[in-house]
């Protein structure tokens, strides 16, 4: 299984946020535990559903633990937060989930997906 297609399986049983960080467990320098717990206030979005999608806020997380830099990120993650937006449709989970059109862009478990995919393809070309 591809690391897209296990955070959509971690989706099911997690959050969104949790689902991404989980996906990348084997990279991380952190344990599951702690993983959950970082991801555990980031379900249904920032502010319940009203802010910006866990699992971009995840993806953005792990973005920047493994580009192993501490300055210096905002382009690259501004660039990641445009192309999730590209790909998803939105990036508040509001948005995402149609609560105020009642037309969902993007499930949650896409979502998980498409950052994780992101991710992967941002963290190549910081290579």
């Amino acid at each position: 299984m591809n690391r897209s297609d296990l955070g959509a399986e971690l989706k099911r049983s997690n959050n969104c946020c949790q689902a991404v960080l989980l996906a990348f467990e084997d990279l991380l320098p952190y344990d599951k535990e702690s993983l959950l717990m970082l991801g555990s206030t980031f379900g249904s979005g920032n502010g319940g559903m009203m802010g910006t999608c866990g699992a971009l806020v995840g993806a953005e997380m792990v973005l920047g633990v493994l580009s192993k830099q501490t300055r210096g990120m905002n382009p690259t993650s501004r660039k990641l937060f445009q192309a999730f937006e590209e790909k998803c449709g939105a990036s508040r989970c509001i948005d995402l989930k149609g609560v105020v059109t009642g037309h969902m862009l993007c499930s949650c478990e896409d979502c998980a997906r498409n950052a994780i995919e992101l991710v992967e393809e941002q963290l190549g070309s910081l290579s």
